[in-house]
């Protein structure tokens, strides 16, 4: 959470107001001192091997809302240093995705393959300062000679190679004259250093791969810390903010440009945070995707922007959500719990209330006259009373929830039963008079009965009753394909697995059940992909893209019950 000072003295206690996060802090200071002319500039890099999630938002929001924020740009970059992973496909979904969210980036979208030859360029440079090496070194004997945490590195037999060998090399491995692997370009910076990322990092590695933009023009391929800090220069990116495990990486990313007549901007990282059920590696995700164990990309149990967008998540509860859980120093876990709360919240406030019923059990009500159908008020949004009413129709034969009905019930059970009444919602008051079976014993039909005085409100002598069921008109109802998501993984820390064993054993087998005989009111006739309504008593719900008029289908969301406050008041119990 976002932290918050506390209030002031005096009787009146007036709440102080929140506290800025420590990159609002940085860029407030450096717009006071004149650090960049006053400017704002600030870039979200993408890698498009795969598809954005949830752990990508955090980023987005702070990369795009900071530069809005202070009057500025984010820049849209593609990372696109590594031919081998990249499609052209997840260049278009990032896209879509960052606008969904409701960002944009303008004129300034940018691939970092433009600017293989500024890097080229400026890889020569340190070469001739003798500040690079081509090293023929394998990657294995490289990593042996590394050292460790706690022994220095040993120094490459190559590391003292003359200036001019080594640009002939360079050039040479530039025009494809070597195979994969055989040579590598490094810094030459320090073996010693006690940052291993300071010890002679590569910044070239030969690769012989067809590049989405470049094609084949290309034979040798930038490292990320040489490439990262030379796009943010050529950009004037005046703050580049990246997420913790760059921390490390900043001594390089400054070195590098300390090195090189540039302009410099500065890294700052935040931490990245996790959450409950939920695996964010996008490696992990493509290994889901091409095993089968989802549907794809945008599976609505995938934590994908994709698949939550799929899912009837909306860009303003996620924007929430990032907004609530801050931006700190220090990784975190987050209760998936709030992230829903987040999402109730703004459904509550936008979405339409309609009547379905997902396991229906036909009631027939034998003193409502046949043929008969009445067009009943029904409330569109009680939270939005702008949203007005629909009429719903009501006829002789309706259908029920089968979980609305025990023929022996417990006694806390106050739903229908042989000779209780319960109150349809927006209809009548109806008991229950008769139950029909089937063969095997199975209810197949309930006869009840109605008090045509108690139309859409009490009784007129006043009785009460304990119930309120959903219902739909068997007459007018529609037919869908309900989809019942759940958590993909069983446990909180899905990646939390015994030794030898993969994440894949968490995943939970009943992450989606389908109901195939759901019975809607007819107002879902004209029901779209991404429409978002909230079925009475069941759950936020949203159409999926399968749907299609005369089969319509249906997303479940979220349900209705809301676990966040209980969690709040057990931690500050605890």
């Amino acid at each position: 959470m976002t932290e918050h000072d506390e209030t002031t003295g005096g009787d009146d206690r007036i709440p102080a107001a929140p506290r800025k996060d420590f990159l609002r802090q940085i860029v407030e200071a450096d717009i006071a001192s004149d650090a960049y002319d006053g400017k704002v500039v600030t870039r979200f890099p993408p890698e498009p091997n795969g598809y954005l999630h949830i752990g990508h938002a955090k980023a987005i929001c702070i990369d795009f809302g900071i530069a809005a924020e202070y009057g500025g740009q984010c820049h849209l970059r593609m990372d696109d240093t590594n031919p081998t992973k990249e499609e052209v496909e997840y260049v278009d979904a990032i896209q879509e995705d960052i606008r969904w969210l409701g960002w944009d980036w303008g004129e300034h979208f940018y691939f970092a393959s433009d600017y293989f030859p500024k890097m080229y360029d400026c890889a020569e440079m340190l070469i001739k300062d003798g500040k690079a090496y081509v090293d023929d070194l394998p990657a294995e004997q490289m990593r042996q000679l590394r050292g460790t945490l706690t022994e220095p590195g040993k120094e490459s037999p190559y590391r003292d190679r003359g200036v001019e060998e080594n640009l002939d090399l360079f050039r040479r491995m530039r025009d494809g004259e070597f195979p994969d692997g055989s040579r590598t370009l490094r810094a030459k910076i320090d073996m010693a250093s006690p940052n291993i990322n300071l010890r002679d990092p590569v910044m070239y590695r030969i690769l012989h791969a067809h590049h989405h933009r470049q094609g084949d023009k290309w034979c040798v391929y930038p490292m990320y810390d040489w490439a990262h800090g030379i796009e943010d220069s050529i950009e004037g990116i005046t703050h580049s903010m990246c997420s913790l495990e760059f921390e490390n990486h900043r001594p390089l990313y400054d070195w590098f440009l300390e090195q090189l007549p540039v302009h410099k901007p500065k890294q700052r990282e935040f931490a990245r945070f996790n959450l409950t059920y939920t695996i964010m590696s996008k490696r992990k995700l493509l290994k889901l995707v091409r095993d089968g164990r989802v549907s794809g990309w945008d599976d609505p149990r995938m934590p994908t922007l994709c698949g939550l967008r799929r899912r009837g998540y909306t860009p303003e509860a996620i924007r929430n959500f990032m907004d609530r859980i801050g931006v700190a120093k220090f990784v975190s876990t987050v209760d998936v719990a709030l992230l829903e709360h987040c999402l109730r919240e703004d459904l509550n406030k936008r979405s339409p209330r309609v009547l379905a019923v997902l396991n229906p059990i036909k009631v027939v009500i034998t003193n409502y006259p046949e043929g008969q159908v009445e067009e009943l008020d029904a409330v569109n949004n009680p939270e939005d009373p702008s949203a007005g009413t629909r009429k719903v129709p009501f006829s002789r034969e309706l259908y029920i929830e089968r979980e609305d009905f025990m023929e022996d019930p417990p006694r806390k059970f106050f739903r229908l039963a042989p000779g209780r009444e319960v109150r349809l919602r927006y209809a009548y008051f109806t008991t229950c008079r008769d139950v029909v079976k089937a063969d095997a014993g199975e209810v197949v039909e309930l006869h009840c009965t109605y008090d045509p005085a108690t139309r859409g409100g009490d009784a007129p002598d006043g009785r009460k009753v304990k119930a309120t069921l959903h219902w739909v008109s068997v007459a007018k109802a529609l037919d869908a394909e309900v989809r019942l998501y759940d958590y993909l993984f069983t446990r909180p820390d899905p990646e939390n697995v015994p030794d030898g064993q993969d994440f894949t054993v968490n995943l939970n087998p009943d992450s989606v059940k389908i109901l195939t005989a759901c019975k809607v009111e007819p107002s879902l006739a004209e029901a779209k992909p991404q429409d978002r309504v909230q079925f009475e008593r069941r759950g936020y719900f949203c159409v999926d893209k399968d749907s299609k008029p005369g089969a319509l289908v249906f997303n479940r969301t979220v349900t209705l019950k809301d676990t966040w406050a209980k969690i709040q008041k057990k931690q500050k119990k605890q």
